[in-house]
């Protein structure tokens, strides 16, 4: 049984709870902790196209692990505990909301497909969306009345959901800025505590937000994958070094 001490208490991992595109998702013997394993596996078209890609798991952790630190520096509450290994972590357990938030800087794609508007296209004011949390459904887009009519929140948490998110981009689109790299868009998931606070949860990493060099105009993300460009690795490794080295 794998085990690790955090803030002097063994926290053991227990069973698994579920499998995502990315991720395994364990219990622990602490039910407040939920151990995660990131999977060496990349998957497009809501999960219909799977490929498993050597390293990618540490990429992903290595580099959730980077963003979450930055966002907790900046009081961005989250979910985020203590990396354990080069692919495992520890996560406070919450309800996770079967929203996702979207928040887009510049067109790209499907917004370009479905609005017919130039790729890269500046979006002014930035673009926030939701999105129905359904692998079933293909995620669709949900608005603000159908989340309130469906009981997914309410409308104060609404609110702070697009605040929170509104604030997540000015600080990673700064931090990126400053590593020569382009935040183009990006999903964020979040869950309630026990007390009922709405934290930031799930990952922060290429495979949920899209980002692009500077310089070359080059992907650095999962469209590596989706558009069959070649090695996705190559970008991910390129963005851990980059965020490596901020000061």
């Amino acid at each position: 049984m794998n085990s690790v001490t955090y803030k002097n208490r063994t926290i053991e991992q227990g069973e698994l709870k579920y499998t995502g595109k990315a991720k395994e998702v364990y219990t622990t013997n602490d039910p407040d902790i939920l151990w995660i394993h990131y999977l060496d596996q990349a998957t497009a078209k809501n999960g219909k196209e799977k490929e498993q890609i050597d390293g990618k798991g540490q990429l992903n952790s290595a580099i959730s692990h980077l963003l979450f630190d930055y966002l907790t520096q900046q009081n961005i509450k989250n979910h985020y505990l203590l990396s354990i290994s080069k692919t495992d972590e520890l996560v406070q357990a919450l309800e996770i909301l079967p929203i996702e938030v979207v928040t887009r800087n510049y067109a790209s794609g499907h917004f370009v497909s479905k609005f017919q508007v130039t790729p890269m296209k500046k979006l002014t004011p930035i673009v926030q969306e939701f999105y129905y949390k359904s692998d079933a459904l293909d995620d669709p887009f949900i608005n603000d009345s159908q989340i309130l009519a469906l009981g997914y929140a309410v409308a104060d948490e609404l609110i702070y959901l697009r605040q929170e998110a509104q604030q997540i981009n000015q600080l990673l689109s700064h931090l990126f800025s400053t590593i020569n790299i382009q935040l183009i868009d990006f999903k964020l998931e979040f869950g309630r505590t026990a007390s009922g606070s709405i934290i930031l949860a799930d990952e922060l990493s290429p495979d949920n937000m899209r980002l692009v060099d500077l310089t070359t105009g080059d992907s650095l993300d999962k469209d590596i994958f989706r558009e069959h460009k070649g090695d996705m690795t190559v970008g991910y490794h390129e963005v851990l070094d980059r965020l490596s080295h901020v000061k």
